[in-house]
């Protein structure tokens, strides 16, 4: 593999892709996809372009993404893991929390891992045994101990009751935390975790395209991931734990997965 060519490749495709969403932000169109799963015309754009300049650097490659992208060209041991619009809800707001998320996968495994946010104009990028930059600086996580000094944010599932599990875990984590937060990106979520922005980020109900990118700059960082329930991390699975590999990775898992009564 050809590192410095494929992160070229991944980040021109996020650029391209971001800039669709600029050109779409007064533009767009939204539909639901589910209660309150939002979809846009600026969706299907970014994906779009993303897709055209990959494929046209790789056409071998397979390909996934989030709205019904799922090339699978047989022998290719390469699959782009790509996110056009990572925070939806937040772009349709007028929020400026969002990013195009694309990852990389050799032979199953993560190698590549790209994160754009068009808004600050902020390029995070790993590859396998690379480490992870912000706009080409090296990036690390927080060193904070304990969750009282901790600010951490997590995701709740769209559409949430009262009822779900996910409130109930983040009603357990918020008086023990300094801060607490829901942002709305997942992958700007694990860039943040990436370079000490937030100390620990967490999910029940993650997408492969959510988590892909994100997970390789923060491991790429020196963070940690794995599941909520400390079972080796995949991305075909949504439970997802990164923290800055303090202390506070063991605090909160065992915060989240105590037994409920």
């Amino acid at each position: 593999m050809n590192s410095t060519e494929l992160l070229d490749v991944a980040e021109t495709a996020a650029r391209r892709g971001a800039q669709c969403l600029l050109d779409w932000v007064d533009e767009f169109r939204v539909s639901e996809k589910g209660r309150a799963d939002l979809v846009t015309d600026a969706d299907f754009a970014s994906q779009k372009a993303i897709l055209n300049h990959i494929s046209e650097c790789y056409p071998e490659h397979n390909m996934l993404g989030e709205e019904g992208l799922n090339r699978q060209d047989g022998d290719s041991e390469y699959r782009w893991v790509i996110d056009p619009l990572d925070g939806t809800s937040n772009y349709v707001h007028g929020f400026p929390y969002y990013c195009v998320s694309i990852g990389l996968e050799y032979q199953g495994a993560l190698v590549l891992g790209v994160v754009y946010d068009p808004n600050r104009d902020e390029m995070f990028s790993a590859f396998q045994g690379r480490g992870a930059t912000l706009n080409g600086t090296p990036i690390a996580p927080s060193r904070i101990l304990t969750l009282d000094q901790a600010m951490l944010v997590a995701s709740l599932p769209v559409g949430v009751t009262g009822r779900d599990i996910a409130i109930d875990r983040f009603l357990r984590v918020l008086p023990e935390s300094q801060t607490l937060q829901r942002t709305g990106s997942a992958a700007l979520n694990l860039c943040y975790v990436a370079t000490g922005r937030i100390d620990g980020y967490w999910s029940s109900n993650l997408k492969p395209w959510d988590m892909a990118a994100g997970v390789l700059i923060c491991r790429e960082a020196g963070a940690s991931v794995t599941s909520i329930e400390n079972a080796e991390f995949t991305i075909e699975k949504p439970s997802l734990l990164a923290t800055n590999g303090t202390n506070i990775h063991v605090a909160l898992q065992s915060l989240l997965t105590e037994t409920l009564f």
